[in-house]
């Protein structure tokens, strides 16, 4: 193997507009570090940490963790900063991957309130970590994922919740009435990493790949301070908290949930943006279940939620002499207006009324940029 291989071989260029640029050769130090290569890895005839190290392998790892984005590790380095740290340190780190003494650097702990209480515990790697270990699960399911069963679908590569949905789909209607739902209950907490590890190696000879795994599977954990991003999540998650518990201090109902969407919380913003949050919501909830064969229950979440909003904008006209003046001004007579204006029902019974429903048809809520669920609503 001549000189000129042996560097390329240890340097990997990580350029942010792609891979044609060649790779730029060491100038010292090759020979010696092949031969310690060669001396302290172990002998078997599995090359899994080549592969894991090899350059397109690697350069699909850098892609990923770029696009996943996500916060720094302990180290604070970002992941707009790993290209430039593996250009500069790419023949050690490779180095250490095959000689099998790559050590992962401990966790960045961030705990996420949750909204029923409690908080859940969340484990940052480094971003050098996330590249790692990204290199190493496509290799190991390059592999594994052939041998894994068909009626399989979940984290899996060109599956999704969406086959499994129209597989349960084919069985009901082939007359299956039954469903067994196993949820592994925090399995990843509670998992025993020895009986986990024996099972790698069943199927994963190459020592220095399970060295690898155990190393990150019992990596340390460091408590730090949030960063930008996990302080703004974490005020507003707090922000929900205090508001909920005092809505409950003062006697007043529960908020009304739509789909996930708190709508009664957001009387005090604006309709547009009321809207546009909501909007956001709906489009991702509509991509992931709109494919769904029941289309009369989406028919009837639809006219729910444009009734749930009629209801919320009458509750913001607030008065009677303030609920005319809107009506009249939306093309309802003056009789049917004060009529409206001076019943005595509560929001929601008049939300379905015949002047909220002409005042607010359907084409004022598309106006706002709300999507339909479904497409033939009339209400």
């Amino acid at each position: 193997m001549s000189d000129k291989r042996q560097k390329n071989q240890l340097v990997l260029a990580f350029t942010e507009e792609g891979r044609s640029e060649a790779p730029k050769a060491s100038q010292e130090g090759t020979e010696s570090l092949t031969a310690k290569c060669a001396t302290e890895r172990p002998a078997s005839h599995e090359q899994l940490m080549e592969e894991v190290c090899e350059r397109e392998n690697c350069w699909q790892a850098y892609k990923r963790v770029k696009a996943n984005k996500g916060s720094p590790g302990i180290d604070g380095m970002k992941v707009g900063e790993l290209s430039g740290y593996l250009k500069q340190h790419w023949p050690t780190i490779r180095e250490q991957l095959l000689n099998g003494t790559y050590k992962p650097q401990p966790v960045r702990r961030v705990e996420i309130p949750k909204p029923g209480g409690g908080v859940r515990n969340l484990g940052i790697p480094t971003v050098l970590d996330r590249f790692i270990q990204q290199a190493v699960m496509q290799v190991l399911q390059r592999r594994w994922d052939p041998t894994f069963s068909e009626h399989s679908h979940g984290f899996r590569p060109k599956r999704s919740a969406h086959q499994a949905v129209a597989k349960a789909q084919q069985y009901i209607a082939a007359g299956h009435r039954w469903v067994v739902d196993l949820d592994l209950e925090k399995f990843f907490d509670r998992v025993n990493h020895d009986k986990l590890m024996a099972a790698i190696a069943r199927r994963v000879t190459d020592k220095r790949g399970l060295r690898l795994i155990g190393a990150f599977l019992k990596v340390g954990v460091m408590s730090g301070t949030a960063g930008d991003d996990e302080r703004h999540a974490l005020s507003h998650a707090t922000t929900q908290a205090q508001g909920k518990r005092g809505q409950e201090c003062s006697g007043s109902t529960s908020a009304t949930e739509v789909l996930g969407v708190q709508l009664q919380q957001q009387r005090g913003i604006s309709l547009e943006q009321m809207m546009k949050e909501l909007a956001a919501y709906l489009r991702g909830w509509k991509s992931y279940f709109g494919f769904c064969q029941t289309l009369s229950l989406l028919k009837k979440l639809d006219k729910w939620i444009r009734r749930r909003l009629r209801s919320m904008i009458w509750k913001q006209w607030k008065r009677g002499k303030q609920r005319y003046a809107k009506l009249r001004h939306l093309g309802i007579n003056s009789v049917l207006a004060a009529k409206t204006a001076g019943s005595p029902h509560g929001p929601w019974r008049l939300a379905n009324s015949p002047a909220l429903s002409y005042a607010l048809p359907i084409a004022y809520f598309d106006s706002l940029g709300l999507p339909r669920l479904f497409a033939g609503a009339t209400l």
